[in-house]
């Protein structure tokens, strides 16, 4: 089985590292083809000496592949060259890209979409969202502190005190949480809010000070999200994050629904109460954004409040976000390869495994994953 893994458009992370090479090619008859140029951290020669090949024609790679690893789906042109019956996995954002998974079950290729991994300890290590979601989190952090004109934490000299920098971090979940860690370890005073009153606890436990909104039933789903609010709730949660964010130096949003679009939070109204200066970084712009304005992939100013809207805030710190993720894909694909038999496992049978009938969309020509079909219909 020949593991293909082709260079990422404009992405500085890589799906696979030489590391990572090594480990998948212990697996039964498994082969490793990256394209060459892959990583802008390791070189060609790199990726030789842990026994991969690499191929300098992007077509020829495709052609040869049993498995495409990738972090972003491929184009339906380069779909046309894998074989059918291939195995593709990257992100796919299956609920929001119907055309694209009819693309690849007309491919004949089937597809495995990263983000629909169940969050079960099982996946843990298989988790890509989660992995770089923590790097997100910090990194929204330290460039939100580049930002700004005032360092974070309190600093007595004979010149005077200065007070800390307050942070307020909206959403709780794996970026929220390594965002107040982040900002806590440089010395900002730290508030967060999150809809789901179960996190209080993590949120304190980091020495972060927890934001109480009476919202009502909110909760989270059965894969750890944040439930979508009502418009009351929506009304009631604005008021209390005007103040926060009015009082903040940072503010952080998080807020993400999962195959939906992102709630806005921070209204443009609220904007101008924010104080001049300060920054906001929202790691929901991708999906829609959590603060009215914001701008995928840039950084503005808007009544002097910074606004950055970077959408892959992971390939800031990109050497660390390929790490994670060639784990992730390494441990993925040892999961569904049948060690015996050298043979994948996509999630029939009568006892289908439950990782693969979570995140395989495409088999066999077919869509297959119900709750995207259900979607589909409902369209």
């Amino acid at each position: 089985m020949i593991i293909a893994v082709p260079k990422e458009a404009d992405d500085s992370r890589s799906a696979l590292i030489p590391d990572a090479v090594k480990k998948l090619l212990a697996l039964k008859d498994v082969q490793v083809l990256v394209e060459s140029g892959l990583s802008d951290y390791w070189e060609d020669e790199e990726f030789l000496a842990a026994g991969a090949k690499v191929e300098k024609k992007h077509s020829k790679l495709l052609e040869s592949a049993d498995v495409v690893m990738k972090i972003h789906p491929s184009e339906a042109k380069d779909l046309k060259k894998m074989k059918k019956g291939a195995l593709h996995i990257s992100h796919l954002d299956p609920y929001n890209n119907r055309a694209l998974v009819e693309a690849y079950a007309a491919a004949g290729v089937n597809a495995v979409s990263l983000e629909m991994i169940p969050r079960t300890t099982l996946a843990q290590k298989m988790d890509v969202l989660s992995s770089q979601a923590s790097l997100a989190g910090y990194a929204a952090v330290i460039l939100a502190a580049e930002r700004l004109g005032k360092i974070l934490p309190m600093m007595m000299t004979p010149a005077g005190t200065l007070a800390p920098a307050k942070v307020f971090v909206i959403g709780a979940g794996v970026a929220g949480l390594q965002a107040i860690a982040t900002a806590k370890r440089l010395g900002a005073r730290v508030e967060a809010f999150d809809t789901r009153p179960v996190v209080e606890e993590q949120v304190q436990s980091l020495g972060a000070k927890f934001l109480k909104v009476n919202l009502g039933e909110t909760g989270q789903t059965k894969d750890g999200y944040a439930k979508a609010l009502t418009d009351e709730q929506l009304a009631k949660q604005r008021e209390a994050m005007a103040r926060a964010v009015a009082q903040a130096d940072i503010t952080i949003t998080t807020a993400k629904l999962f195959g939906r679009k992102a709630p806005v939070i921070i209204t443009a109204d609220m904007l101008k109460g924010v104080k001049k200066g300060s920054v906001i970084v929202d790691l929901a712009a991708g999906s829609g954004g959590n603060v009215e304005g914001v701008k995928v992939d840039k950084e503005i100013e808007v009544n002097g409040v910074h606004l950055i809207g970077i959408d892959n805030m992971p390939g800031e710190v990109a050497l660390n976000a390929s790490q994670m993720l060639a784990s992730n894909m390494v441990n993925l694909v040892s999961h569904l390869l049948d060690a015996e038999t050298g043979a994948l496992n996509l999630g029939e049978g009568d006892k289908p495994d439950e990782i693969a009938v979570g995140c395989v969309i495409v088999r066999g020509g077919k869509i297959v994953h119900q709750s995207i079909l259900d979607h589909y219909k409902n369209l």
